[in-house]
């Protein structure tokens, strides 16, 4: 079905509520399709904001995918799509200043190149800055996108830099404004997020009973990889 339906597409503006719809299904094949859609939609039309951000989310989503899914070539496969986002997301910015998405998915973009090449080499690169005041901007512009997304990355991006970078009690501001908002009951990401904030409080030495009741729940996330991470972190705890 994805194949035919990609075969006849012509990539004409009313098609993109289809692509939008298979993009969602979530699966590797789909987001490639809409990865090739959108640089075509690009080429095209090379002002279309539209285009521009969601080809950088579906080029940082087809990276995350196979980390999530913990595939061979994963790591790969982040470094080399997560950079080529990053691209996208900058050309996003620079057609409109003053939207959220290209902001929001830049900063992922630069995380999941991060999961790709090590946060030591993004750091070496310049990568933090440029990280901080995407999602900063965000969080200025729409800190509720994508079910609290800016303030969630907020809280990452400063828990997992390393020394003497990381702040944790500014990534401890972020999440609890996550959970005060009712994201950790609403959001669905709302079982990654326990694990990063549970291994938050674990660095912060609070191993207690909110940590643990976050990791357990956590454990019912659907992707292997946050099982797993939930799983090595309550072993800290227990």
């Amino acid at each position: 079905m994805v194949g035919i339906f990609w075969t006849t597409l012509c990539f004409a503006q009313n098609d993109t509520a289809q692509v939008n719809k298979e993009f969602a299904k979530g699966d590797i094949q789909a987001i490639k399709n809409a990865i090739d859609y959108y640089k075509r939609a690009l080429k095209e039309n090379p002002a279309s904001y539209e285009a521009a951000w969601k080809c950088t989310k579906a080029l940082r989503e087809y990276a995350n995918e196979h980390k999530l899914k913990i595939l061979s070539n994963w790591k790969s496969v982040c470094t080399k799509y997560g950079k080529e986002a990053m691209s996208y997301g900058k050309k996003a910015q620079n057609l409109n200043p003053n939207g959220v998405e290209g902001f929001y998915w830049y900063g992922l973009a630069v995380g999941t190149y991060s999961d790709g090449v090590s946060i030591l080499r993004a750091l070496k690169e310049g990568l933090k800055n440029k990280t901080q005041s995407s999602f900063e901007k965000a969080y200025q512009l729409d800190k509720n996108y994508q079910s609290g997304g800016p303030i969630l990355s907020l809280g990452r991006f400063w828990s997992v830099l390393p020394w003497p970078l990381k702040d944790k009690k500014q990534a401890e501001k972020y999440f609890k404004e996550y959970e005060k908002l009712g994201y950790f009951k609403t959001s669905p990401f709302r079982y990654e997020a326990r694990v990063f904030y549970a291994e938050l409080l674990i660095d912060m030495g609070q191993k207690g009973d909110k940590t643990v009741k976050m990791l357990n729940e956590a454990l019912s996330v659907k992707n292997r990889f946050f099982r797993d991470y939930a799983q090595r972190l309550l072993k800290k705890v227990q």
